[in-house]
């Protein structure tokens, strides 16, 4: 990636990032405001600026904000997570969905959740973790390497997938007394977060960006190619195998919050690359801001699907990316032929 290409891609970012930072203002006003009882916006400026200890400042500070901002670090991890999947294996369809790490991280989740029911949130993000890391190495060896046809990586993801799914399901049906609250949980739901969840999420959000954003470059040559990079000085063992910690951190953290939220790391990594081009120092920063716009917006959708009822905000991301997924697909596929 040359100096003078980079340079040519700086307005087309710097704008990106404008209207970026733009709909997630709105987004999280407009998130907080909206639920059972709407509160104004001016109300909701009042109620994060000032500490009057009404009805509405404790409904946007101790229920709506938390919720919000549960969205806002889980949006930006599972498209951080997904961008990285793309570059580490240079498949267009690679994402903690469908590479199998979402469905390991529910799988040892809900096994924990059962099997150990003394578990903290903060230590059901090492049972993440490990599920996560489970899934993601199944379908690699699967599909015998990183470099894989899409519709290859496709069809063995889908399929370590539907095989975790399972004993998931099985392990719920045989344990339904303990598991009730599980089966939201698993389509994805943020209801009900509070300011402990983005505890738990926080600090490994922070590490796992940052660590992303600073092996953007390394990233960025990954993408193009072993050969390339290592002809570019890049050590491709070691930026293939921290991306893929990465993703296991960032994913893992994610589901072990708020489930496996599928297709965020899959839709916005490519809506990015169309504004600002297969640079990852641009990459990254736009899919962290762009996935927290769409899980804040899809959140709001979620209390309307079947209102006045919430619906898992899963549902909302399954809607969106479903088409897209297939759209990828088949275009993959045909580039293969």
């Amino acid at each position: 990636m040359t100096e003078q290409h980079r340079s040519s891609r700086r307005p087309a970012f710097l704008l990106t990032l404008l209207i970026g930072f733009i709909l997630l203002f709105f987004g999280l006003i407009l998130n907080v405001s909206l639920g059972s009882s709407d509160i104004s916006f001016a109300e909701v400026i009042k109620a994060l600026l000032y500490l009057d200890h009404t009805k509405e400042m404790l409904i946007v500070q101790e229920i709506r904000l938390p919720r919000a901002l549960v969205a806002i670090l889980i949006g930006a991890s599972l498209a951080v997570a997904g961008a990285i999947m793309q570059a580490i294996t240079r498949n267009p369809l690679a994402n903690p969905q469908v590479f199998g790490v979402n469905a390991g991280a529910s799988l040892v989740v809900v096994a924990s959740t059962i099997l150990l029911p003394q578990l903290t949130q903060q230590q059901l993000v090492y049972s993440a973790f490990l599920g996560a890391a489970l899934g993601g190495f199944l379908v690699y060896f699967i599909s015998t390497g990183g470099d894989v046809k899409p519709a290859r990586l496709a069809i063995a993801g889908m399929t370590v997938h539907f095989f975790l799914s399972s004993m998931t399901q099985g392990l719920i049906l045989f344990n339904e007394n303990t598991t009730d609250s599980v089966l939201y949980w698993l389509v994805g739901a943020i209801e009900n977060r509070n300011w402990k969840h983005v505890e738990v999420l926080l600090p490994w959000s922070i590490v796992g960006l940052a660590a992303a954003f600073v092996l953007s470059r390394s990233f960025t040559m990954l993408s193009m190619g072993d050969d390339i990079a290592r002809g570019l000085g890049g050590r491709v063992e070691v930026t293939r195998f921290v991306g893929g910690l990465l993703v296991i951190v960032l994913a893992g953290s994610s589901v072990s919050v708020a489930g496996p939220i599928g297709f965020v790391g899959l839709l916005i990594p490519h809506i990015v690359r169309l504004m600002v081009g297969v640079d990852y120092r641009y990459v990254l920063p736009c899919s962290a801001l762009f996935g927290s716009v769409l899980l804040i917006y899809a959140d709001i959708a979620s209390r309307y699907i079947a209102y006045p009822y919430e619906s898992p905000i899963g549902i909302v991301t399954a809607m969106l990316g479903t088409p897209f997924f297939l759209y990828l697909a088949h275009k993959g596929g045909k580039r293969h032929e």
